[in-house]
């Protein structure tokens, strides 16, 4: 049976150190982070019921007490949140992720905008030229998150790879939450750590970090160095898909290189 509450609480706490939560430090320690007993005292609660939740022999801790992990481990928002859903999970859809023809239309009239649709592992489902002129891996059938961590052409092409990595492995589990144990989502992690080190060393951290926009930066072989925004944008509906779309700030190099390569488009 999964422990996925215990695995999120051990892994946490391992990363907090005495010190940075007031403790002293008794020098040599026989494993790493915070002991069980110092974060049940740090969570004012004893550490018999710790134990039993790290264990996986709870798993309904109160909002209280999950709240008070929360601050003795010194989580953020994302975390505090992926903490509670670990603790509560709610049926995960099943529905079959379909873009909205709309979306299909509205993306494809962009010319000089990159713009693609995917679901919550990652799954390109829909996308525009553009986008896939920016990057190969941006076209229907493709998963980002294999391209990142298993295509060494889109190492390569991104000049912020680490970034996008740790951010990668950090989405994907905001994204899953619970639903780490759907067979899809299994089979995905499965591959990424069979075939990445990188991925292994990131997913054992059991950072969270939502989605959201931020720049990326491209070594595009067509148009060199390339700036672009990324906004991502929730498409309602039973299914969790995301819109993304690029673009470059006006009246840079940025925005000219993007019009090259838009040009390139249309002339095929």
């Amino acid at each position: 049976m999964d422990n996925l509450l215990g695995d999120f609480l051990r892994a946490r706490r391992e990363r907090v150190s005495p010190a940075d939560v007031g403790l002293p430090d008794s020098g040599r320690r026989r494993v790493r982070g915070l002991r069980r007993e110092e974060l049940a005292l740090l969570a004012g609660i004893s550490s018999d019921y710790y134990i039993r939740l790290e264990q996986g022999r709870d798993q309904n801790p109160s909002v209280q007490v999950l709240d008070a992990l929360a601050r003795a481990l010194r989580l953020d928002e994302p975390s505090r949140r992926h903490l509670h859903q670990l603790a509560a999970p709610t049926r995960s859809s099943r529905a079959e992720p379909r873009v909205p023809a709309s979306i299909v239309e509205l993306i494809s009239a962009w010319a000089t905008n990159p713009a693609y649709v995917q679901d919550r592992l990652t799954n390109v489902l829909a996308a525009n030229p553009v986008a896939a002129a920016v990057s190969p891996n941006y076209a229907v059938g493709r998963n980002l998150l294999r391209a990142v961590f298993l295509d060494p052409a889109e190492r390569e092409l991104r000049r912020d790879w680490e970034q996008m990595a740790a951010d990668g492995a950090a989405g994907l589990r905001a994204a899953l939450g619970p639903g780490i144990a759907d067979p899809a989502a299994g089979e995905l992690i499965a591959d990424l750590a069979a075939g990445s080190a990188e991925f292994r060393e990131l997913w054992a951290r059991h950072d969270v970090k939502p989605r959201t926009g931020h720049l990326v930066r491209f070594r595009h072989p067509a148009v060199g160095n390339l700036d672009l925004h990324s906004d991502k944008l929730d498409i309602p509906g039973p299914a969790t898909l995301q819109l993304v779309v690029f673009h470059a700030t006006p009246g840079t190099r940025d925005a000219d290189a993007l019009a090259s390569l838009a040009n390139l488009v249309s002339a095929r």
